[in-house]
C-alpha cells in the first residue's frame, strides 16, 4: 500500500483555499451590488457614511492647516528672537549657511517648515527681498515656498522694496 495516493500535496491545498477566497469575495461583490441596486434603505446607508467620512477627512485637513500655521508662527518668533547678525561679513556667512542648508533640507525631503525657516533666516539678512524671492520662486519647491509665503505674510517687518543705495557696495550678496 502507498501512503501517497491517500495524502494531498500541498500545492493542492493551496490551490483549494485560493479558490475559496476568492469565490468568497466574488459571492461578496455580488451581494453588495444586488443589495446597493435593490434596497434603498442600504443606499441612503452608503450616502450617510460617504458623507460622514468626507466631513471627517475635511475636518482633519483644517485642523492640519490651523497646526501647520501655528507651527510657521512659533518658527518665525523663534527666529527672530534668535535674532540676526549685523557684520557684513557675518551676513553673507549666516545667509550662505542658511541658503545651503534649506537646500540640504529640501533635498532630504525633511519637515517643509523647518526648510522654509532656513530660506526665511536667508531672507531676513539679504539686501534686496524681492530679488531673492524671485530666485526662491525659480529654484525652491512649490510646498515650501508656500510655507515661506506665509512666514513672510506673518513677519511684516521685512521690506519688499529694493533699498535706494542699491548701487553701493553693501554686503556683497548682490
Amino acid at each position: 500500500m502507498s501512503s501517497s495516493s491517500s495524502s494531498i500535496r500541498p500545492a493542492t491545498i493551496a490551490a483549494i483555499t485560493v479558490g475559496t477566497v476568492v469565490t468568497g469575495l466574488l459571492a461578496y461583490a455580488v451581494w453588495f451590488d444586488h443589495r446597493r441596486r435593490s434596497d434603498p434603505e442600504f443606499r441612503k446607508q452608503l450616502k450617510r457614511e460617504h458623507k460622514r467620512s468626507a466631513r471627517a477627512a475635511k475636518e482633519d485637513a483644517e485642523s492640519a492647516t490651523k497646526e501647520q500655521k501655528k507651527q510657521i508662527r512659533a518658527a518665525v518668533e523663534r527666529a527672530n528672537e534668535e535674532g540676526f547678525p549685523k557684520d557684513p561679513e557675518e551676513v553673507e556667512a549666516y545667509f550662505m549657511q542658511e541658503v545651503a542648508q534649506g537646500e540640504q533640507m529640501v533635498q532630504q525631503g525633511a519637515d517643509h517648515v523647518e526648510a522654509a525657516l532656513c530660506f526665511y533666516r536667508a531672507l531676513k539678512v539679504y539686501p534686496n527681498p524681492r530679488e531673492l524671492i524671485n530666485i526662491y520662486d525659480k529654484t525652491v519647491p512649490k510646498p515650501v515656498i508656500d510655507i515661506l509665503a506665509e512666514m513672510i505674510a506673518v513677519d511684516t517687518s521685512i521690506p519688499m522694496r529694493a533699498p535706494s543705495d542699491a548701487g553701493s557696495a553693501g554686503s556683497g550678496l548682490e
